[in-house]
């Protein structure tokens, strides 16, 4: 049985118990969350040695980080450095989206290598394949598909963005609709060839129970894959991603249903002042199953940058209800990322996210700011260091142009404000 169904029954799995404390709920409270859908908790059954993670409504933001090979690049070694990167900074998950060398292979070190829940994308591996096999990704078969998404849950990957929204119909309005950027999904890229190649209609989503089949064995949470989200600032909220959303909808509706665990990934390019009506629609469309974000990124003009425009996106889209933020790095439009381009990339997400989680009164978040505000009241270096979203980085800043031991930073010197307000308002009365 999936954690949905045993919820749904009311059994109180060992899972919900250890994240309900981790969450500040009691087990009953979250366990109803994943009974409604609201709640994913990211585990295969057949994972063993991992930290489940929950993922969901009024719980703390979560944040993933992508690796993974591609064609250009297979160096299984710099990868895994990345995984262990993006774990040290502090990532919830990691996303392998890999498309070269021995994919199997590296999955399976990926996931011998993490504690972490890992998700992929099936159609990557599928069409990769294909093009070895047969010469092209068009000539891919269904069996194909099924057959790698079976071998990903096999192995143990705790969820999977499968693009089974995206059918003819929207393919049409896309279409009648046109775009600036048309699509930007990868694997809404690949699908979308093999359609109109071959005439027929998208397999995963004419197949969809055989889909939910595999996620149930495995008790795999499905993330419905965003194939045709927006790709630049101007295509947001247009008819086709409306359409889309539509169909996602249904299919969220089925993997309820069938007892499936199951979220909703997200854009992608969004101006700010569509952020939170995106958020809304998804929710209400979707039945509040956790979203899932790609970003979100608010400005199209910043390559190079791109971690503080998904930042500025990803602590809107949060604040908005959104519970799931997936990392762009600086390199996002420009190059694979280095582990240095992985590492920036989670912490804004942090930041983001913990932004967001100060507003939607996660549990702890106020707590920790206020914690950092009485160091810096106190001049407490060590222990600012300490409560650092960065403290390597924080500790390298802070060595770098000031006095060994000097109380207040080289910014203000003696004339820190906090130092010489805290000497007069500390002295008493009679010697003012």
């Amino acid at each position: 049985m999936t954690q949905l169904i045993k919820a749904r029954q009311g059994i109180i799995t060992p899972e919900v118990q250890q994240l309900a404390a981790v969450e500040g709920l009691t087990p009953e409270e979250l366990s109803q969350r994943v009974a409604q859908g609201r709640v994913v908790i990211l585990k295969n059954k057949g994972r063993q040695g991992m930290a489940p993670v929950a993922v969901g409504e009024k719980l703390r933001t979560k944040v993933n980080a992508s690796i993974g090979t591609s064609s250009d690049c297979v160096d299984f070694e710099d990868e895994l450095k990345k995984l262990r990167v993006a774990g040290n900074a502090g990532a919830d998950t990691i996303m392998d989206l890999s498309t070269g060398g021995d994919i199997d292979g590296f999955r399976k070190q990926v996931l011998h290598s993490t504690t972490l829940p890992v998700g992929s994308v099936p159609i990557y591996q599928a069409a990769m394949e294909s093009i070895a096999k047969r010469g092209s990704i068009v000539d891919m078969t269904a069996e194909d598909m099924f057959e790698v998404i079976e071998r990903h849950a096999a192995d143990g990957v705790d969820f999977m963005a499968i693009h089974v929204a995206l059918n003819q119909s929207v393919l049409e309005r896309l279409k009648i609709q046109g775009r600036v950027t048309d699509i930007v999904s990868r694997g809404g890229a690949f699908l979308t060839g093999w359609m109109l190649h071959n005439d027929r209609e998208n397999p995963l989503y004419a197949q969809f129970d055989r889909v939910l089949e595999i996620a149930r064995k495995y008790d795999v949470t499905l993330s419905i894959g965003d194939a045709i989200r927006p790709g630049c600032i101007a295509d947001s909220l247009d008819r086709a991603q409306v359409q889309g959303l539509v169909v996602v909808g249904e299919m969220v509706q089925r993997a309820l249903d069938a007892g499936v665990q199951v979220m909703v990934e997200g854009p992608g390019h969004v101006p700010a002042d569509q952020v939170a009506a995106t958020i809304l629609l998804q929710k209400q469309l979707c039945h509040r199953v956790p979203f899932f974000v790609l970003g979100t990124l608010v400005t199209d003009i910043a390559p190079g940058y791109d971690h503080i425009t998904a930042a500025i996106g990803g602590t809107l889209a949060a604040m908005s209800g959104a519970d799931f933020i997936c990392y762009v790095t600086p390199a996002e439009h420009l190059r694979l990322p280095t582990a240095e381009d992985v590492h920036a990339g989670v912490i804004a997400a942090r930041i983001a996210t913990h932004a967001a989680d100060l507003v939607k009164g996660v549990q702890g978040a106020w707590e920790w700011d206020l914690a950092m505000a009485k160091a810096r009241k106190a001049l407490d270096w060590e222990k600012q260091i300490e409560l650092a979203i960065d403290p390597g980085t924080a500790q390298r800043i802070r060595g770098e142009r000031n006095a060994a031991g000097a109380e207040a930073c080289s910014m203000c010197g003696n004339y820190c404000a906090m130092k010489v307000v805290g000497e007069y308002l500390g002295k008493p009365k009679e010697n003012c």
